[in-house]
């Protein structure tokens, strides 16, 4: 009797160190998750919100129809594509000034909202993706006209002068 007691008393005691060692292997290693940025399931570090901020820099820009603010985001070597298989609608920095010059003074009011789904960064270059929903009112020669327009696109910055610009995605 005496002998099974020791014997459980053992499987009990090593039981609980294995509980125990794996407590510890889980909350000191790699394994923790950060703190999501709130609003989104992107880990808040540094890095990560210097990122969004600089964004949402663009996304209020683009709401106030600023022109001149979103070129200053822009890194001289912008370029899009607009998603297309023909090179007829590429453009790069310099034509990125007359494309939002021509688009926003068409516009009369604009709502720019964004969910951000993951931010990757590698070295210089950070990747956004994000899902937006904008609503606006254009002027049109027939008169007023609202749309809607709801998708997902990636963004694409790189680190220049200590700071975020936008490479592709405006």
């Amino acid at each position: 009797m005496r002998q099974l007691l020791r014997t459980n008393v053992m499987r009990l005691a090593r039981a609980f160190a294995l509980v125990a060692l794996a407590w510890t292997a889980a909350t000191t290693s790699g394994c923790a998750t950060l703190r999501p940025i709130p609003g989104t399931k992107i880990a808040d570090t540094p890095l990560n919100r210097e990122i969004l901020t600089r964004v949402e820099e663009y996304r209020t820009a683009l709401e106030q129809r600023d022109a001149g603010k979103l070129m200053t985001l822009a890194s001289p070597q912008y370029y899009e594509d607009a998603g297309t298989t023909t090179g007829s609608d590429d453009y790069g920095f310099p034509g990125l000034k007359r494309i939002l010059e021509q688009r926003l003074s068409a516009l009369r009011w604009l709502r720019y909202l964004i969910k951000y789904r993951d931010i990757r960064t590698d070295g210089t270059h950070a990747y956004v993706d994000l899902k937006y929903d904008i609503s606006y009112q254009l002027m049109t020669e027939l008169g007023e006209r609202w749309e809607r327009k709801q998708s997902e696109k990636r963004i694409e910055l790189i680190r220049e002068d200590n700071r975020w610009m936008f490479l592709s995605g405006m």
